[in-house]
């Protein structure tokens, strides 16, 4: 916020008639929903958002402090938590404040008790007429306007933030007028007035978003990819926001909007330098953080000099390093890890129609765009035949992530460039032909375009050749029950497996790959005492490597219904996927016959395990259990929506959901996922794989799998950790039908309540129960259309909005009371949650 000088007004200017009247009567009180010159807001009173009621506007003390301070804050959330401060800096001593609409139509803050006619604070608002009717109204989305008669903004707090954006609000530069608007931190918890921590956007150049402490560049968030900004790879397309970013001759700004006026959200930027983006849960009654930074090393400004590439994520290495074609310039202060000093061109070399290409430098922030030069009007193509052909061009850039499109280069030295593990851009830095020659990356290199064809043609035979010769050898060792693989590294029988040839390892560059020594060394090899248990596709066992992580192993066995396809898909899907809720793979060994993936070690293994055994469900309260539930859908919400991937998981039970040493959740088990385009909503398949009692019928009937498909295995399983039970389970008290069936007709005549987990015992919040019953039931629809997105059923766990009345499930069909035994009389009476077959599990 943007505090304006205090101005000195006479009596005759300042003062309206009523403020004159509340000298002499303090006892006023102003009651309306709107500010006018005859309604004023003095200490004590509290100006209500209109609508939803959202917001307050009134006077506040922060915690541990008795100055007064007018102020906006969120009026249906337990804690206060203000969002706007009007005298920042000027605060009030007493509770004698009074805000109005002085006679010049502008907002201001005196204090009546000193008879002070220096305005505290005051909107400097531009009216055309002094005889023009002004009023002030505090909106739902938290914006306090001043408006004329014809309801036409002269003034607005969005245009002043304080040390918090929020949806809707704009953060950025009006060209035209001058206007910056931009998040300025508070001195500390309990003094609101301006700190030394600023958050702007920087229109020089190819505009970015800084953070500054004291005027000093401190954090560079990035430019815009067209996606986010290139500092935060946590912030991908989110379900609940809408984002537009503008970048123009009038404006440079970006606006967060909220989909659902239910939920709120805020950016902060507090007294330490750290910006939040977070949500309030209701049901928690606390602040969710979505993203924050800054949080590495490498999110330093500069931490590595200039033409560096900072690199967080290898402990074995030091973070700095050049970039391509450049070199230490203090080579001894480099040895000991002091990396202030930058890297130069290497010496001797020539760039300049020498041979010079490009090294593509993946997954990174690029660097600095202040004084890049741009163009968004040209293709990358183009781009890199634009930046080849002038000399003076060290390295370029796609400006749009998403569609490779424009045109960022630059000429100078390179600042500021980081890795990330999963999302990035792509810098192409200029090399010589030496250093070009060393990454294998120039089509032809020096030897010409005919020394090339002649050398590929060369290989191409030598390759059959050795194919031939290798398919030969392979098959003679086989038949004499040789076993030679396994004398060799991981690497060498990861690349001659034939059966894993098609397998593109360079989709799973990042993946470490594990010797299968190393791997038999942490188990015991394989000890039975190490086994946490096991599977349709075989055993996981629990390991320690020399380094001291302790690992989960699935050894896939042999005679496994997981083949190859199975075990590649997982690979390539859980390599790519990064959330809390996912369980994380640390990398995967193929050897010989062996096929493992290593995982992160879960001490409290399956969900399972818990809910369906008596002596430990008690382990589990309801605050753990719904905090487990709200992990799942956010865990499923991130596969559906917010991966770089669409993901069907296919397979989502309890055994498929791994308990860390907190009891959150992590869903794992990623075998029979299928990946679907952007715009795909479903597809078939001739193989019906999963676990019956968590099918959709239209997946067990006819083979059709969609996102919805997997919002009814969630359902079942929501309801599974309500009652305790398993659907496909056999219990006394539920002889007429499955589990979700008996749900159904209790939730019918308003008994749901019966069929809780009994272990729940006084720890249950029965509205809380009930609503996620009525969940469970809208997911378990028969028909998909019927069925909430996961985004909704995420949006329906975090607020106490009214859901919709549930139809009768699916799968729910009458037993009889014939004697199982006699199976003419049996058939056809049960389900297809009952039917007893041999189906493909997790571990």
């Amino acid at each position: 916020m943007n505090c304006k000088t205090m101005k000195t007004f006479s009596a005759k200017e300042f003062l309206n008639p009523f403020l004159l009247l509340l000298l002499f009567f303090p006892s006023f009180h102003s009651l309306d929903n709107t500010i006018t010159q005859e309604n004023l807001i003095k200490d004590g009173d509290v100006l209500v958002s209109k609508d939803r009621g959202n917001f307050a506007l009134g006077f506040f003390s922060p915690k541990n402090s008795t100055n007064r301070y007018l102020g906006i804050w969120y009026n249906k959330i337990s804690e206060q938590t203000v969002v706007w401060v009007a005298n920042r800096d000027t605060p009030l001593y007493n509770t004698s404040g009074v805000l109005s609409i002085n006679n010049h139509g502008n907002l201001v803050l005196h204090d009546v008790k000193n008879r002070n006619l220096n305005a505290l604070w005051s909107s400097n608002a531009s009216v055309a007429s002094s005889n023009v009717s002004v009023s002030a109204k505090l909106l739902d989305t938290g914006n306090l306007v001043l408006v004329n008669n014809n309801n036409t903004v002269l003034w607005q707090s969005f245009d002043h933030p304080g040390n918090t954006l929020l949806p809707f609000m704009k953060l950025g530069l009006d060209r035209k007028t001058g206007l910056n608007r931009f998040l300025t931190s508070w001195k500390s918890a309990k003094d609101p007035g301006t700190g030394n921590v600023t958050y702007r956007i920087d229109p020089s150049g190819f505009p970015q978003l800084f953070l500054l402490k004291d005027k000093a560049a401190f954090w560079r968030v990035g430019s815009w990819t067209g996606e986010r900004w290139s500092g935060v790879p946590e912030m991908t397309p989110n379900f609940i926001f809408t984002v537009s970013y503008v970048n123009n001759e009038s404006e440079v700004s970006i606006m967060y909007g909220v989909k659902y006026p239910t939920v709120f959200s805020r950016m902060v930027l507090d007294e330490t330098g750290h910006v939040t983006r977070s949500t309030w849960q209701a049901r928690e009654h606390r602040w969710f953080p979505i993203w924050d930074g800054p949080k590495e090393e490498c999110d330093n400004f500069r931490r590595c000099g200039s033409n560096t590439n900072c690199d967080p994520y290898n402990a074995d290495r030091f973070v700095c390093e050049c970039l391509p074609g450049f070199e230490p310039r203090f080579a001894r202060e480099w040895d000991l890890r002091d990396g202030s000093g930058g890297c130069i061109r290497k010496r001797n070399v020539s760039t300049c129609r020498s041979g010079e290409g490009f090294v593509r430098v993946s997954r990174v922030k690029v660097p600095d765009t202040s004084k890049a030069r741009v163009d968004n009007m040209i293709s990358v193509r183009e781009c890199r035949e634009r930046c080849l052909g002038d000399c003076s061009c060290a390295a370029y850039a796609s400006a749009n992530e998403s569609s490779e499109t424009g045109c960022l280069t630059w000429h100078s030295d390179m600042e500021d460039t980081r890795t990330y593990t999963q999302v990035g851009q792509i810098l192409y830095v200029r090399v010589d032909a030496h250093e070009l020659a060393k990454y294998e990356k120039h089509p032809y290199g020096s030897l010409g375009k005919k020394g090339m064809v002649a050398i590929l043609t060369i290989t191409v035979f030598m390759l059959l050749f050795l194919g031939f010769t290798f398919v030969f050898w392979f098959a003679k060792a086989r038949k004499q029950g040789l076993r030679r693989a396994r004398k060799y590294s991981f690497r060498l029988s990861f690349d001659d497996s034939p059966s894993l040839k098609e397998f593109d390892s360079a989709q799973n560059s990042d993946l470490p790959f594990f010797d299968l020594s190393s791997i038999a060394a942490a188990t015991d090899n394989f000890s039975t005492a190490n086994k946490l248990g096991q599977g349709g596709f075989g055993s996981v066992y629990k390991g320690l490597l020399s380094n001291g992580t302790t690992i989960a192993v699935k050894r896939l066995s042999k005679y496994s219904g997981q083949g190859i396809e199975e075990f590649k898909n997982e690979v390539v899907l859980i390599s790519k996927l990064q959330h809390r809720n996912l369980v994380k793979i640390l990398g995967c060994c193929i050897q010989g016959e062996e096929k493992m993936l290593i995982y992160e070690y879960l001490p409290n293994k399956s969900l399972d395990s818990f809910i369906f055994d008596e002596s430990k469900k008690s382990q589990l309260d309801w605050s753990k259990r719904f905090n487990i539930i709200c992990g799942i859908s956010r865990g499923m919400l991130y596969l559906h929506q917010d991966s770089r991937l669409r993901i069907i998981h296919r397979d989502l039970k309890a055994s498929n959901v791994l308990l860390d040493s907190a009891l959150n959740p992590k869903i794992a088990d990623f075998g029979m996922a299928r990946i679907f385009g952007g715009d795909q909503v479903e597809a078939n398949t001739n193989r019906v794989v999963g676990t019956y009692g968590y099918m959709s019928p239209e997946y067990a009937m006819e083979g059709q799998f969609s996102i919805k498909s997997d919002v009814y295995s969630f359902g079942v399983l929501l309801l599974e950790i309500v009652t305790g039970r398993k659907n496909s389970g056999q219990y006394e008290d539920i002889t007429s039908t499955n589990l979700v069936g008996h749900i159904w007709e209790l939730w019918r005549e308003g008994k749901t309540m019966e069929i809780v987990d009994q272990s729940l015992g006084e720890s249950r919040c029965d509205l809380e129960i009930q609503r996620c019953i009525q969940i469970g039931l809208l997911c378990a629809q028969d028909y998909a259309a019927d069925r909430p997105s996961m985004s909704g059923v995420v949006s329906m766990l975090g607020s106490d909005s009214t859901l919709p009345t549930p139809k009768q499930p699916a799968f729910i069909f009458k037993k009889t009371n014939c004697d199982s035994s006699n199976p003419s009389t049996g058939e056809g009476m049960y389900s297809v949650n009952e039917v007893s077959m041999t189906i493909i599990e997790a571990r």
